[in-house]
């Protein structure tokens, strides 16, 4: 019984040799591991706190941009709350976007950009809403050239249409491209609007655009 005892303390010794010998490495190990997981839990709660204080100012911001008669003053106080406290948010983004939106339907052109470029901006990167920034990028585009500023137009919309991507944003860039009388490169990304579209009506006026660069072409 004492051999079977003493062969089983063998076994362990090398292990117990190389916690030994380790100790210093495997106990910062340790200590590194507890931080990280603190570190994720503490910042998953903050984050959840912070959703919900975000949600209320939202709120507030949402009925009252939704109102018939908006209090404009209101409107941009929460939303300055709320891009200044919770700027990562998903509700600081959509309300930016609301407001753009809003901005442009009152032909408040000027405003309208300066907030799409913000939501640009904080939707930009690796972690950002690929969605909202998409948006923000076609809108901002759109009123630049509304401006005639058709290269600050193209420079916020070139990472889409430089690769293949919807039919919308192809044509968005044919038809700034043709107001630089770029024929050749508007001719080009309306072809690709044209694979793109499903429906026949899109269909239709973009093999309406392309027709009509081919008879400014012939002329």
């Amino acid at each position: 019984m004492n051999n079977n005892v003493y062969e089983n303390n063998m076994k362990f010794l090398p292990l117990l040799k190389f916690l030994e010998k380790n100790k210093k490495i495997i106990i910062s190990i340790l200590i590194i591991v507890v931080f990280v997981i603190s570190y994720f839990i503490i910042n998953n709660q903050l984050t959840k706190k912070d959703n919900a204080e975000a949600s209320i100012i939202y709120s507030t911001f949402f009925d009252e941009i939704s109102s018939d008669n908006p209090d404009s003053a209101l409107i941009e106080d929460t939303l300055k709350n709320l891009l200044e406290t919770y700027g990562s948010s998903g509700y600081a983004q959509i309300a930016l976007l609301n407001k753009a939106s809003l901005d442009a339907r009152n032909n408040n052109f000027e405003e309208s950009l300066n907030n799409f470029q913000k939501l640009v901006d904080i939707t930009d990167g690796i972690n950002g809403n690929k969605i909202y920034n998409k948006i923000a990028r076609v809108s901002a585009a759109r009123i630049l050239s509304s401006e005639k500023k058709y290269d600050e137009a193209l420079t916020m919309i070139e990472k889409f249409s430089s690769e293949s991507t919807n039919g919308y944003i192809h044509e968005l860039t044919g038809d700034i491209l043709l107001k630089q009388n770029k024929t050749d490169l508007s001719l080009s990304q309306y072809e690709k609007a044209l694979e793109k579209y499903n429906d026949e009506t899109s269909k239709s006026i973009i093999s309406m655009k392309i027709a009509n660069l081919g008879k400014n072409v012939d002329k």
